[in-house]
């Protein structure tokens, strides 16, 4: 005869269950005594976005054995503040994030770099090689691939909502409470590496005879040595961080 148990999931965590089992306590049968984390990852919720388990009162990490009668709640990441105080079922968060983003995401590797984050992508990585970065590296892997991030060896991770790269980035900024954290135009869109300012006079055989006459401010990647200055696209780039930021800054005036 099989065993019950109550699980209820809390927060953006719902998005990952069918419109029965949101926001609300239900019943789950099984046999044996499942880890909790097969069991949360059998209802399509990656470990990732799980930050706290309490079964019965009482936190608990992946390893525990799921019980007859446990009434269970699962808790989403809490990168914006700290619940060290209570026991979390990943490493803790990290406060410098860096990123890795799967191969369909880059032009939110673009966006990410243009704001100053450290934003790895190739569009030619494997499946294996992000979940190996993300381990070893100590970066959290961004991706629409919910499988992705069900490998027990990515501890931070992220699964896109959105479509678009504009929204996935909204997503990003507020779930890893990044607005503080803007260095605009300080790394390289083509590589991601730092840039440096630089004397014109070092970098004039790769700046237009035009350009050189008009602009007085150089930068240049410190890897790829891509040199960057105030063009045509750099009012839209700045009104598009403006309002970017405006938008994410909570409006004193709502409640």
């Amino acid at each position: 005869m099989g065993s019950k148990a109550v699980l209820r999931f809390y927060a953006e965590l719902n998005d990952f269950l069918p419109p029965e089992k949101k926001h609300t306590a239900f019943s789950y049968s099984f046999f044996g005594q499942p880890a909790v984390k097969d069991t949360i990852e059998s209802f399509g919720v990656p470990h990732t976005e799980v930050d706290l388990i309490i079964v019965d009162e009482t936190s608990v990490d992946f390893n525990y054995r799921v019980k007859d009668g446990d009434r269970i709640g699962v808790y989403p990441m809490f990168e914006a503040f700290d619940i060290s105080p209570v026991l979390k079922v990943r490493p803790d968060p990290l406060r410098e994030p860096r990123f890795v983003l799967d191969t369909h995401l880059g032009k939110l590797a673009n966006y990410l770099r243009m704001l100053g984050f450290d934003a790895l992508y190739r569009n030619n990585f494997e499946d294996d090689t992000l979940a190996d970065i993300s381990a070893n590296k100590k970066r959290i892997l961004l991706t629409r691939d919910r499988g992705l991030l069900k490998r027990s060896i990515v501890t931070h991770g992220y699964l896109l909502r959105g479509d678009h790269p504009r929204e996935q980035l909204k997503e990003v900024l507020q779930r890893f409470d990044l607005l503080e954290s803007i260095k605009q135009f300080s790394r390289c869109m083509r590589c991601n590496a730092i840039l440096e300012s630089v004397d014109s006079d070092n970098v004039k055989e790769e700046i237009p005879p035009r350009v050189r006459q008009n602009i007085r401010e150089y930068k240049q990647c410190q890897s790829c040595r891509q040199v960057y200055w105030k063009g045509t696209h750099y009012r839209e780039m700045v009104e598009f961080i403006n309002q970017l930021i405006a938008e994410q800054k909570p409006n004193p005036g709502k409640r």
